[in-house]
């Protein structure tokens, strides 16, 4: 796939570009619940909640083109194996249809692939295991902490791993998404795997600049501002 030019995008085909994002450790339930009725019917691709909203989410979100993502062994990337498994089942089971889970970054760092690829492994088998025609693992890579060889190395890893997605970062480490981030990403698994950038995307500009530079979806809790802006722009 090539990455798409800014003259394609519409404001409906840039709305299924976007995870609309609520992972703030401060929201409440009704406070969640409210910001769930108030984006179900804006065209995202999905809306990427934290797992205890999972259940509530996918009720709201039914009949809606948008569907349910959440996180797994979010944000640090440390639980093991086996938890990260069983939240997976978890999340799917309560109609979650994407799951972005964090890879274990102390094991890519010290060199120890075969764990970092059987870490991975386990997840995307646990979704396909509960849901195999409706479930997506995306792997957050945590860019922020590798160096450009790293991200291209774990990038292969997820590929072998069996994973659907690759992204670029949690929003709770040392950065957000870059461009070049997005571009290494491009170049070592596009046409075959989803690029998510993800992590201060906050700005149009910004966000059709990953997009131009190969990211095929947006993590982002300004998808609202987003769309906006795109409108304005197209009026």
């Amino acid at each position: 796939m090539n990455p798409m030019e800014d003259s394609e995008l519409d404001v409906e085909t840039f709305a299924r570009f976007v995870d609309q994002t609520l992972l703030s450790p401060t929201v409440g339930v009704s406070e969640a619940t409210k910001w769930i009725e108030e984006n179900a019917a804006r065209g995202f691709a999905t809306l990427c909640v934290a797992p205890v909203f999972v259940a509530s989410a996918a009720r709201l979100l039914e009949g809606s083109k948008t569907t349910v993502c959440s996180v797994c062994g979010f944000p640090l990337g440390y639980s093991l194996t086996t938890t990260k498994s069983e939240e997976t089942r978890h999340l799917v089971s309560l109609g979650c249809t994407e799951v972005d889970m964090v890879l274990n970054v102390g094991e890519l760092l010290a060199g120890n692939v075969d764990y970092v690829e059987h870490d991975i492994a386990a997840v995307v088998q646990a979704a396909k295991d509960e849901s195999p025609d409706r479930s997506r693992v995306k792997v957050i890579l945590e860019t922020g902490h590798l160096s450009e060889e790293q991200v291209a190395t774990a990038c292969g890893i997820a590929e072998a791993a069996g994973a659907d997605f690759v992204k670029t970062s949690t929003g709770f480490g040392p950065r957000g998404a870059s461009v070049r981030d997005v571009e290494i990403m491009h170049a070592t698994v596009g046409g075959r795997l989803g690029i998510k950038a993800a992590g201060g995307i906050r700005d149009l500009d910004s966000a059709l600049a990953l997009i131009r530079a190969g990211a095929t979806r947006l993590g982002t809790s300004s998808g609202g501002r987003l769309l906006d802006e795109l409108a304005a722009r197209r009026a």
